[in-house]
């Protein structure tokens, strides 16, 4: 068969973003690797969402349904997707970074002895089929490389594409899926629901992020605020998360999360190479600092100069009052 193979993870009645947003790349690519594209479902009661993955360029959906695809842990769609491997020889599997996809992927890669590129940023043909680009040294650096053989396991970072439709439909493959005992042994005891009220980084149509420009960890306060009032993710800089003023999870840039929001604040935020790799791709762009020749007012769609802690509260005054 060869082609690629998208892992798409359910999400509620839909699908995780980056999943969407790898097909899209993929359908780009495909030609490079010589035959369909194709993603992949596995969960508990999912058969009916699968179809919506022909809209982003998915030719067949393979849907494996069993309770143990939707614990979360990885061992049992490593063996669903080992199984499919060997049935149709993909000459790539491309999945999203997240916590599951993590496990998934290196698990996959460890079972069929192939090689994989992981926070991959971009993917282009290459000589040997793809070739995965990634940060390395602190993210001062871009790195390309190739595999020398296959199946081409990728891992991508979130928000790395767009996704977009192409008004494509789908054939629906329903598989049996056969876990072995061994992945069946760990079990899901609980699970802790993010905190009330907090929104995704990765999947936030706006966010609200702090950098050094606001002088000390408890005035991120300010930020928080203004992220509350418009239902928005508090992100953060590299330089705020190393100087352990916010949580590493919440660092927006090259060697943190890449985001692609409608709309991103930045507060007090210089607006380095490292930052501006992690959220150039964000839709409207607004920079508030008091440094008038701040690198991001050269890439930001609208600027304003002057004290983040007169202007960021004003706003977040302002927003709550046209909310009433």
């Amino acid at each position: 068969m060869a082609g690629i193979l998208v892992v798409a993870e359910p999400q509620g009645s839909g699908f995780r973003r980056v999943g969407l947003e790898i097909l899209s790349k993929a359908r780009e690519l495909k030609d490079s690797t010589g035959g369909p594209l194709a993603a992949y479902v596995g969960g508990s009661g999912v058969a009916d969402q699968a179809a919506q993955l022909g809209a982003y360029g998915a030719e067949k959906v393979f849907v494996a349904d069993h309770e143990a695809l939707a614990s979360g842990l990885a061992a049992p769609h490593v063996d669903v997707l080992a199984k499919l491997q060997a049935e149709n020889d993909f000459s790539a599997i491309l999945v999203g970074g997240t916590a599951q996809g993590r496990d998934t992927a290196a698990a996959l890669a460890a079972r069929l002895g192939a090689g994989l590129n992981s926070d991959s940023t971009d993917l282009a043909a290459g000589g040997s089929g793809l070739q995965a680009t990634r940060p390395a040294f602190g993210g001062q650096n871009l790195v390309k490389s190739e595999w020398t053989g296959g199946p081409q396991i990728a891992l991508v970072r979130p928000n790395s594409f767009q996704a977009s439709e192409s008004g494509g439909s789908a054939e629906v493959v329903a598989v049996t899926p056969e876990i072995s005992e061994a992945a069946l042994r760990a079990k899901m005891t609980a699970r802790k629901p993010a905190e009330e009220g907090k929104v995704s980084l990765e999947e936030a149509s706006i966010i609200v992020s702090g950098g050094r420009g606001l002088g000390a960890p408890e005035n991120f306060a300010v930020v928080e605020a203004l992220a509350a009032s418009l239902g928005a993710a508090v992100g953060a800089s590299r330089a705020a998360v190393d100087a352990g003023w916010y949580p590493h999870p919440n660092q927006v840039g090259q060697t943190g999360k890449t985001v692609s929001p409608n709309l991103y604040i930045a507060c007090g935020i210089s607006g380095a190479v490292q930052h501006k790799v992690g959220m150039q791709t964000s839709d409207v762009i607004i920079a508030i600092n008091k440094d008038e020749e701040a690198p991001i007012f050269g890439f930001a769609d609208f600027g304003v100069v002057g004290d983040l802690f007169e202007i960021v509260p004003a706003l977040t005054e302002l927003v709550n009052q046209r909310k009433g």
